[in-house]
């Protein structure tokens, strides 16, 4: 996500705060090409020139200039600028109203509508404890309706039962009859979508969103489609009153010029993004944060969100008595990579650290090395429970038998073996070292 354009912006605040003193010239010159990098990231042309103006107002005034760190002052008022475009403040759902909250799920055909109804639906029942009902209106794309209720029996949330032949009006007048019987206090309807914006689509809508009168209408945008969704969006909102915008695969689009420019263009918050095809791959938009990722500042806050939702904190506890006495065994370590591949594997983990997203490029391939973590567990799961407590067990013929029984090579094994063995020298060393210890001979020790 915004992979290029973190990259050229990266590149031109290093050259900005690589000096002591700013002339206006300079500050001139990484606008030009701060104007460059976010065409090319697919950013519309008026957002472009309103975000330029106004950070060359306030960038070109004695206070930076003169300022002790002048570059560091131009990166703070591109970031606060990033974050008026984005919306200054995270756009929340509306759901305080008398049960059922109706939301309206719109777009295009091939949006991720159906899977972001799921997504959604999930987000809601696991932040507010609500309980969700779940409708397909889409009578024209072949097994839509079948989908929304396979994805409904995977994540245990209702759906409507299917009438066959049934019309988009005559569903949402059962849904909303259905939703208050059986005291439902949100209900996700999703609408039918086509190849492009035409009256049929508009039409129906419009018939959907006056019967059902829902507190949220809720435009779901593939931001892998660039200006298209921008076109899109503009077209929604100009026909329906729109409350939020939801923009899916985001994780793909390495430009993120749709997510810069949605708001501006169309006045609407972004409320959601779609971080992935899992149904738990699914956040609140944040501007800031997003912000702070597109300049390379990481987004510790998100991580830590990530790690309190994904982490056992019983298996924390007894992982933190395991390393106090020393006895963390293989088993723990596929745990703990097991952990690491719920938060989103190691390119989303890496993204979200600061400093990481310029260097990103310089280490391994991000998906290489989840696919090294996968084997990695399927190594330690063809150890018998023994080997897995006692790894010095593991001679030459039972690597081999370990080696086949993952797939895998026996230096495979043996690099896995020398990274546990590595972990353990250090958790041996944490522990010699008391608080005073460390104070008094320093880190050096712990690095030996």
């Amino acid at each position: 996500m915004f992979e290029n354009l973190s990259d050229r912006l990266g590149k031109i605040f290093s050259t900005l705060t690589g000096k002591g003193f700013l002339k206006e010239e300079d500050v001139t010159l990484a606008l030009r090409e701060i104007r460059v990098a976010l065409l090319e990231a697919d950013v519309a042309l008026p957002v472009v020139k309103s975000l330029t103006e106004s950070i060359k107002e306030k960038a070109i005034g004695q206070a930076v200039l003169q300022s002790v760190t002048p570059g560091q002052m131009v990166v703070k008022i591109v970031h606060d600028e990033l974050i008026k475009i984005l919306g200054e403040e995270v756009s929340s759902l509306h759901l305080a109203t008398t049960p059922p909250a109706v939301l309206v799920m719109v777009g295009l055909q091939g949006s991720g509508k159906t899977t972001s109804t799921a997504k959604l639906a999930k987000w809601i029942v696991t932040k507010y404890r609500k309980k969700v009902l779940m409708a397909s209106l889409d009578t024209y794309r072949p097994a839509a309706q079948e989908q929304l209720k396979m994805l409904g029996e995977r994540i245990g949330i209702a759906t409507l039962p299917i009438v066959q032949e049934e019309k988009p009006l005559k569903i949402t007048q059962r849904a909303l009859k259905t939703a208050k019987l059986e005291g439902y206090d949100v209900l996700l309807l999703d609408t039918a979508g086509r190849l492009h914006v035409d009256e049929g689509l508009m039409d129906e809508v419009k018939a959907i969103h006056a019967l059902a009168k829902p507190v949220e209408t809720l435009l779901v945008a593939d931001s892998m489609t660039g200006q298209d969704a921008l076109t899109v969006a503009k077209s929604f909102s100009e026909q329906l009153a729109l409350t939020g915008i939801i923009l899916t695969r985001i994780d793909g689009d390495a430009r993120g010029g749709a997510a810069l420019s949605m708001r501006h263009v169309t006045g609407c918050p972004i409320k959601f993004v779609g971080l992935g095809e899992k149904i738990d791959q699914f956040d609140t938009f944040h501007p800031d944060r997003i912000a702070g990722r597109i300049l390379g500042m990481g987004d510790v806050v998100s991580l830590v969100e990530k790690a309190a939702e994904t982490l056992d904190k019983n298996e924390a506890e007894k992982l933190n008595k395991k390393l106090a006495k020393g006895t963390f065994d293989l088993n723990d370590m596929a745990s703990q990579l097991r952990q690491m591949m719920k938060m989103g594997g190691m390119a989303q983990l890496m993204g979200m650290m600061p400093g990481l997203g310029s260097v990103k490029d310089k280490l391994p391939n991000a998906g290489e090395s989840d696919k090294v973590i996968k084997r990695q567990i399927a190594i330690v799961g063809s150890m018998t429970p023994k080997e897995r407590r006692y790894h010095t067990l593991l001679n030459a013929s039972r690597k081999r038998r370990v080696a086949e029984g993952a797939g895998v090579t026996v230096q495979e094994v043996n690099q896995l073996l020398k990274q546990y063995e590595g972990a353990m020298k250090m958790m041996k060393r944490m522990n010699k070292l008391d608080k005073k210890g460390l104070l008094r001979q320093g880190l050096g020790n712990f690095f030996k």
